[in-house]
């Protein structure tokens, strides 16, 4: 245990830095509120991106204000997978109140790893992905291109609550065609018992939700903070929250970083090699669709390796940089590039904040 903390500890991001940590889903404390008045509300509530990001603000502006030690260091926003839609948002609102004076920040950057920007570009590569990997034969490949067909036909109507369902039977239609491949990681496979729940949460929170980490949440987080209600237990609320933004979830943000580009701000794309759930080749497909005056000189540039800190000799990485923009491809990583990959993780940690 200890050797493994070790490990652990020596590719953490908090020992480059301060962290101001947010869980996926600014509402998740919400959900609890609404379950204890009104125990029906929270299924009625439509919350969206721009939502949280105006909480949010809320927050950061009264962190600055209070933390007043904090406002001339710079300040870098990471992301990963949905929280990434959220963190675009927040970014381009964090830069206007900047820009406007309200708040005192030293906004240095975002990060964007694995990140929901595109939700289609990401269901329309699954199929090719796959196939190119030798995980679809052509029928599975037929499959998935039809479900993801309907799903795009959906976005195209505006119909994003639909879209939403049909991205989740286009995954029923992945898992039937590939023996149940795992989707934040290509070449792991989910278990038997965790086919046996429900697809939401086997796919998309139980991940999250690790042994370790809810020992940690539920145990010495809950008892040190001494707040938490008896009845509120850590992770219990995801499920909830991902319904109630549910005609949120398939909306693409590919002009919040546009904006967020043109206004000055450094924006940085890291995905993992592994990842099917956000796939790098559709990342690459939103990334190309950018209005960024400095796209075509991005797009000439040819990519540099990067060494993995942990074996010679050995490409970890490959990154492209171009003014305020730059793309990580990370090898062997999945959806969680931390965990996947720690050192080449870090190394690109500091990298993007200039510490390398």
């Amino acid at each position: 245990y200890e050797r493994a903390r070790a490990i652990i500890m020596a590719h953490s991001w908090i020992g480059m830095l301060a962290v101001l940590l947010f869980a996926a889903s600014f509402y998740k404390g919400m959900e609890y509120f609404c379950a204890e008045c009104h125990p029906l509300e929270i299924s009625h509530q439509k919350f969206h991106s721009m939502m949280v990001a105006s909480d949010m603000m809320v927050l950061l502006k009264s962190f600055f204000s209070l933390k007043t030690e904090f406002q001339s260091i710079p300040f870098y926003i990471f992301s990963e997978s949905y929280g990434g839609k959220m963190a675009a948002a927040i970014s381009l609102e964090l830069t206007k109140a900047v820009q406007a004076g309200s708040v005192k920040c030293n906004f240095a950057g975002v990060a964007l790893g694995d990140s929901w920007i595109s939700p289609i570009d990401s269901v329309m590569t699954w199929g090719p992905y796959l196939y190119s990997t030798s995980l679809l034969d052509d029928n599975g490949l037929d499959e998935v291109t039809k479900a993801a067909n309907a799903v795009l036909e959906a976005v195209k109507q505006g119909q994003y609550r639909k879209a939403t369902d049909m991205w989740s039977i286009t995954e029923n239609v992945v898992e039937q065609n590939t023996n149940n491949v795992n989707f934040y990681n290509i070449l792991t496979q989910n278990s038997d018992e965790m086919v046996k729940t429900t697809s939401l949460k086997r796919r998309h929170i139980r991940p999250l939700h690790r042994q370790s980490l809810s020992e940690l949440m539920n145990g010495p987080i809950r008892q040190k903070l001494g707040v938490i209600p008896k009845n509120v237990t850590w992770g219990g609320q995801a499920e909830a929250v991902f319904v109630s933004m549910a005609g949120d979830f398939m909306k693409p943000v590919v002009d919040i970083v546009d904006q967020l580009l043109a206004a000055g701000a450094n924006v940085t794309v890291y995905n993992g090699q592994l990842d099917l759930i956000v796939d790098t080749v559709g990342q690459e497909l939103w990334v190309k669709q950018l209005k960024w005056d400095g796209l075509q000189y991005f797009n000439k540039m040819k990519w540099m390796a990067l060494e993995d800190p942990q074996t010679q000799s050995q490409t970890g990485a490959f990154y492209k940089t171009y003014k305020n923009f730059a793309f990580y491809w990370i090898l062997k990583a999945g959806h969680m590039i931390p965990s996947d990959q720690g050192p080449m993780a870090l190394r690109m940690l500091k990298m993007v904040t200039q510490q390398e």
